[in-house]
């Protein structure tokens, strides 16, 4: 069986949905290593990692879906909610510029009195006072989904407004596990799996920027896991591959309803190396220093070929994530697993693509 997905790999094919899997249970760790590598040499130099400093700015702690694995939602009327006003949400992106960020992403929750106009105006707000020196997600797709939701109007409506502000990323977060079955059990009043993808169509399609990502650790089956990275890899073709990058990070359980111990740092490696052998049309794969500070790292051996340098994230920190200003100590730990870390700027936007 190994001999003949080594063969599929380093010939530059597909491999099969039930083949990664094999490769989870049963590769050695050598071997799995070795084919994630020689996919990530596709696109990238053996011996290069690139990084930027960036926040996660939480605007608000307000949100009506009630996912069981978030420590940080409030509902409206609980007494320690927030909503930032824009002079502070300036200061904490002023704040992410000083230590040396370039990039700022934006993440609330599902605020009941947002509008997408809100939002609009937020991110003009961010862009007439930064201009281009600054770059920023300025929200997720689920968020998106749900502010077009109240707002009254269809995905393709909401995408030309956020396409006309001053956003020009609306990230693929809020993903987790992106299978049905999941979401009817840790977050049914979110969305589901179609739904998503055609939010995220839609924004791609009025020509915004977007990613994916993908969050394991709960209480996924290797099935739900294969099925999310199948339907993925599929969406990517559909979409002339316009998603240029997937972040893959895992769950912090602490002060969770659902809790739960978190995934080894052996699980998290393997897993990411089986995101690199399916996604083959996806360029970068990026490891997560938010929650797994150096250890992720140790991804950049695993088929990783970038990360970021957190400076703040107050969703994953109320769940148990430590964040480090050393920054230096973190691009140490790159440099000790063989890999020159480069300084990168956002990636461009993708130009606008006419809907089918």
């Amino acid at each position: 069986m190994l001999d003949r997905i080594r063969h599929t790999v380093l010939a530059g094919d597909r491999v099969s949905i039930d083949d990664a899997a094999w490769l989870f249970e049963h590769a050695a760790d050598d071997d799995l290593q070795a084919l994630a590598q020689s996919v990530r040499a596709r696109f990238h130099a053996p011996d290069r990692a690139t990084w930027l400093i960036m926040a996660i700015v939480n605007y608000t702690n307000v949100c009506v879906a009630k996912c069981d694995y978030c420590a940080f939602y409030r509902l409206p009327k609980d007494p320690d909610t927030y909503l930032l006003t824009p002079e502070q949400l300036y200061a904490k992106i002023d704040a992410c510029l000083a230590l040396g960020g370039s990039m700022v992403g934006f993440n609330g929750g599902f605020h009941p009195g947002l509008r997408l106009e809100d939002y609009a105006a937020l991110f003009d707000g961010v862009r007439d006072r930064y201009g281009d020196g600054l770059e920023f997600y300025g929200m997720t797709v689920a968020e998106f989904m749900f502010a077009c939701r109240v707002s009254k109007v269809d995905y393709a409506t909401g995408a030309a407004m956020m396409a006309r502000s001053g956003n020009r990323w609306v990230t693929g977060g809020g993903a987790e596990i992106l299978v049905d079955s999941f979401r009817k059990r840790h977050s049914p009043l979110k969305y589901m799996t179609e739904d998503y993808y055609d939010a995220q169509r839609a924004l791609l399609d009025a020509g915004l920027g977007s990613t994916a990502t993908m969050v394991i650790g709960f209480d996924e089956t290797l099935a739900e896991r294969m099925a999310h990275l199948d339907r993925l890899r599929r969406f990517q073709d559909e979409t002339g591959r316009r998603l240029p990058s997937f972040l893959v990070w895992t769950y912090k359980p602490f002060h969770t309803d659902l809790g739960g111990q978190e995934t080894s740092e052996r699980d998290y490696l393997r897993w990411m190396a089986v995101c690199r052998i399916v996604l083959d049309n996806i360029p970068h794969l990026r490891t997560s220093v938010l929650t797994r500070n150096e250890g992720a790292l140790r991804g950049l051996s695993w088929g990783a070929d970038d990360f970021d340098l957190p400076t703040e994230d107050e969703v994953t920190q109320m769940a148990g994530a430590t964040i480090s200003h050393g920054f230096d100590t973190l691009l140490q730990a790159a440099r000790d697993e063989g890999f020159e870390p480069v300084h990168r700027g956002p990636w461009p936007v993708p130009p606008a693509v006419q809907a089918a």
